[in-house]
């Protein structure tokens, strides 16, 4: 079990590494989409190249980051009923869940996913809009946003056995920081305290 709780932290860590870089893309999103937006009213002009590119990062960004939001816990759940039952019942839910639903998912869409890249690849796939780009790297989203998502699956399932076994803590267990407010609250009071020991 030590092996597999080594793998775990390695997928936790990679997908949070992930997870911290692909804001950018979000952003990187939104400032094509401006800027295609000032250069078509302003000197009207445009291209197909620019929307794509806005709908290649948009899907990468939400392909990629489901890892990361799996990690944190910050997927939809029905907790109705989730909620009311013990923390070893969750667990078990939890274990079902990634062994019975999240896996064949993942490993089916892996399965026409990388054929289906493969095949972009390999026929230089362009859009068929005017001035449209090439197919591939978004085709790439989907096995790469699947295989990362499987891999976090395993990491949680890893987890939740180990926690069952009473070898970890409750891995779902929010680690709360602090607010940006509250961080500012204790400066200013530490401020505070260091000038009045000064006078």
């Amino acid at each position: 079990m030590n092996a597999l709780l080594k793998f775990s932290r390695a997928v936790d860590w990679l997908n949070t590494q992930i997870g911290k870089h692909v804001i950018w893309l979000i952003l990187a999103s939104t400032v094509i989409s401006a800027v295609n937006a000032i250069v078509r009213k302003a000197f009207n002009v445009g291209s197909n190249a620019f929307l794509e590119v806005q709908w290649y990062l948009f899907a990468a960004s939400f392909l990629i980051a489901s890892a990361y939001t799996l990690l944190n816990g910050e997927h939809v759940k029905i907790d109705v009923v989730y909620s009311h039952f013990s923390k070893r019942t969750q667990t078990k839910i939890d274990i079902f869940g990634f062994l019975c639903f999240l896996t064949p998912v993942c490993v089916a869409m892996l399965w026409f996913g990388v054929p289906f890249f493969l095949k972009g690849l390999h026929s230089g796939e362009v859009s068929g809009n005017a001035g449209g780009l090439i197919r591939w790297p978004v085709y790439l989203m989907m096995p790469l946003g699947f295989g990362l998502l499987l891999l976090q699956g395993w990491s949680e399932l890893i987890k939740r056995i180990a926690f069952l076994q009473g070898l970890i803590e409750d891995p779902t267990a929010k680690k709360v920081d602090k607010t940006a407010e509250e961080e500012l609250a204790e400066a200013i009071r530490l401020l505070a305290e260091s000038k009045n020991k000064a006078v």
